[in-house]
């Protein structure tokens, strides 16, 4: 898979397939997309999937972002946990994650000297660096008492994903644990930190799964970073986060061969202007470079977000969303060294690398970012692929030691951007590699390596520029607040329901969505297939 380019294009629509009539018509060729167009087309319905883009994949693609380097970086959607195997071995996809054998690296500087909390390794070496930095045994077996618990909800809350939405109580049933049910559902995360830790970079470590993609402070009365939580912590069952195989674009491009192959007919360069329904059957008007048209349709699937599909249909669009993040990518020569001696910058970068990330600096940064104003010590956290998976890399580069870093920063809201995107970008940017340079024994700009104009390899992307790049609603990665996992008012059996009967929501802003899952895709067409075996 590493040598698939998601950038050949799939194959294009003729005039006669573009006006004929289908089963189902999905708008969007992201990886939800993709999954309900495999799924459908595998039961033998015909379907049409209209992508504006000239090329599949949405968020979840890999690309060479930096000119004459032969480095395919996973560009805006990186790591994979909350994909279920089931929806790989339904689609029969050649896909394969690893696992990475270091789960986190914390630097911090502590009595004067630099130290940090290495996670991973081994339950002894775990333990040995919560003794080394914490002086005692108190904090890694908090640490292992507090992940027990939600490796339980996990067991019991992934499965639920792919089934018709449970209500709130039977949900809580099928947890079992009224104190985890208290923890993770009823309180702020942040009193179940703070109950159970008393080290502030390890209350951090803790926190930062619910603040990934999500503007929230601990203790947010709204629970919107206890649900981050809860989605970042119950993938597979386990909470691990592994890395694609090939790079994110091997299984968005996987989706679409298998869509394909079934016979599913991808159009991109297609875009979807308007759809018409009278519940029973819809017509989506669509434009391309050679011209306009409309294909009928049963049922539309919808994979771009709430407010795109408010525009299509003309109904009243949703509140409006928030992204909260700097992505940042880079390929390096060689990997930094740390001030930290005592660790190899091959297993610090393996895992999440936290930086300015403590619990109190998550606070302030919070607190900073709300009153308008750029954290000065932004927090980020680091991931390099390369180390796990070097199939991304060409072989010389791999051969000469370069490497990818991806950077996520947190409390970026798009508000901060508004009145000068590039200037702002750029200061925040300056802010946030200025705190990871703090733990290294040199400058992170003198590891970046130069593309073939010279230039060093290094790109970063605001909230706004995922709007303009990508269509993602105020740059939000889950296209709004993800939701808690059972039915409320309105949210239909499956979670993907709209006011219209045959109209679906089969991308991130479904109940159940965000995150590289396709589990929106597959709970839309499990909606359809239900609703046509009625």
């Amino acid at each position: 898979m590493a040598g698939v380019d998601h950038r050949v294009l799939p194959r294009t629509m003729s005039a006669h397939e573009g006006s004929r009539s289908y089963d189902a018509v999905i708008v969007g060729g992201g990886h939800n997309g993709l999954v309900a167009a495999a799924y459908l087309a595998r039961a033998g319905r015909s379907v049409l999937v209209l992508e504006r883009l000239d090329h599949t994949g949405g968020a979840a693609v890999s690309t060479r972002p930096f000119a004459g380097v032969d480095a395919r970086l996973s560009r805006y959607s990186y790591l994979v946990s909350l994909l279920p195997a089931k929806i790989v071995q339904d689609l029969g996809l050649d896909f394969r994650l690893r696992t990475r054998d270091i789960s986190s690296y914390t630097p911090v500087e502590r009595a004067g000297r630099p130290t940090g909390l290495l996670v991973g390794g081994g339950e002894r070496r775990t333990r040995e660096a919560f003794a080394r930095l914490t002086g005692g045994d108190r904090e890694y077996d908090a640490w292992q008492r507090f992940y027990g618990m939600t490796g339980r909800v996990a067991r019991s809350v992934f499965p639920t994903l792919t089934e018709p939405l449970p209500t709130r109580e039977e949900l809580r049933r099928r947890v079992g644990d009224e104190e985890a049910w208290r923890a993770l559902f009823e309180e702020p995360v942040g009193v179940a930190v703070e109950e159970r830790f008393a080290d502030d970079l390890v209350r951090g470590v803790v926190l930062t799964d619910a603040l990934i993609g999500t503007f929230a402070d601990a203790h947010d009365p709204s629970l919107a970073q206890n649900r981050c939580f809860l989605y970042h912590v119950i993938g597979g069952g386990t909470g691990a986060w592994d890395v694609p195989v090939g790079g994110m674009g091997a299984l968005t491009d996987a989706l679409a061969g298998a869509a394909r192959a079934a016979g599913a007919v991808i159009a991109t360069g297609h875009e979807a202007v308007r759809i018409d329904t009278d519940g029973r059957s819809a017509e989506v008007a669509w434009r391309s470079a050679d011209g306009e048209g409309v294909a009928a349709a049963r049922h539309v699937l919808v994979g771009a977000s709430p407010q795109a599909l408010a525009a299509l249909t003309g109904d009243a669009p949703p509140a409006p969303a928030e992204g909260a993040q700097l992505k940042v990518n880079m390929l390096l020569k060689r990997l930094p060294r740390l001030r930290d001696s005592s660790v190899d910058p091959r297993e610090a970068f393996a895992g999440t690398f936290h930086i300015a990330e403590g619990y109190g600096q998550l606070a302030d940064a919070h607190a900073r970012a709300s009153a308008g104003e750029l954290p000065d010590a932004p927090p980020s956290e680091i991931y390099c692929h390369s180390l796990t998976d070097p199939t991304i890399l060409g072989p010389d580069l791999a051969a000469a030691g370069h490497h990818t870093l991806t950077l996520f920063g947190l409390h970026a809201p798009a508000r901060l951007f508004e009145r000068d995107n590039d200037a702002v970008r750029e200061e925040l940017l300056r802010r946030t590699l200025a705190q990871l340079d703090a733990h290294l024994a040199e400058p992170l700009a003198d590891c970046l390596a130069t593309d073939a104009d010279g230039r060093p390899c290094i790109e970063a992307k605001s909230p706004l520029d995922l709007e303009r790049d990508l269509g993602l609603p105020g740059g939000h990665i889950f296209h709004r607040a993800l939701s808690w996992p059972w039915a409320q008012d309105g949210t239909g059996r499956w979670g993907v329901e709209t006011r219209h009967p045959n109209v679906l929501l089969c991308g991130a802003g479904a109940v159940r969505g965000g995150g590289v899952s396709g589990v929106p895709g597959h709970n839309a067409a499990m909606a359809v297939l239900e609703r046509e075996a009625r």
